[in-house]
């Protein structure tokens, strides 16, 4: 939840819980989220990494990132910017001297739903960042937009102080009170996993697995 000066609340999830997120794939979060939630057609452009942080969100219009400005005067340490920018890729919305201003204030990563530029340099860099596509035109500053809303990013609905994690598959976000529970699941799965992996390398492997 936010303020009305557009600040999250502390998310009811413990740093521990938080951080083994940063471990953990987007696709074992998926399988024990029904596989239903995760943004589509976003994909990473920082050099490497996961991301987990809390959604601070934006809503901004098509092409135009002055409220995402008004976000990095706002973002606190572990936030993520998730920006709904209509998945309009005309102009981009972030480029090297946002990302890095966000860095620098801490936030966890960024997921723009939209286009960036300033790709190589950005490639160059481990501070997450997740898009639709790269290209040089550079955004309006006009407005209109929100801040602290829920917003839709690849079709998926992000509210403000969900947990989301992103890594080289994709973006998943879901609610911080599922944390717990969801990270257990997720443990359970990886361990699953590992033992077919060693069963398959030393050749123990006789069943079929649903993927």
């Amino acid at each position: 939840m936010a303020d009305e000066t557009g600040s999250i609340a502390p998310a009811t999830i413990s740093p521990d819980v938080l951080a083994a997120f940063g471990t953990a794939s987007t696709a074992v979060i998926s399988d024990n989220l029904a596989r239903l939630p995760g943004a589509v057609g976003l994909r990473p452009f920082h050099r490497s990494g996961t991301m987990v942080g809390r959604a601070f969100t934006v809503r901004t219009a098509g092409g135009d990132n002055l409220t995402i400005h008004k976000a990095l005067d706002l973002v606190q340490p572990g936030d993520v910017l998730v920006v709904d920018g209509g998945g309009d890729t005309s102009r981009a919305l972030v480029g090297e001297i946002m990302a890095s201003i966000a860095q620098s204030r801490g936030a966890a990563g960024m997921v723009i739903d939209g286009a960036i530029r300033d790709a190589r340099a950005i490639s160059q860099s481990d501070f997450p960042c997740f898009a639709r596509s790269a290209i040089h035109r550079g955004p309006y500053k006009n407005g209109p937009g929100e801040l602290n809303v829920p917003v839709t990013v690849g079709g998926m609905i992000v509210q403000p102080g969900d947990i989301v994690v992103g890594d080289e598959d994709g973006v998943v976000a879901f609610p911080a009170a599922i944390a717990a529970d969801l990270l257990k699941a997720v443990q359970d799965q990886e361990a699953r996993e590992a033992e077919i992996l060693r069963s398959i390398a030393e050749g123990r492997y006789v069943g079929a697995y649903a993927r």
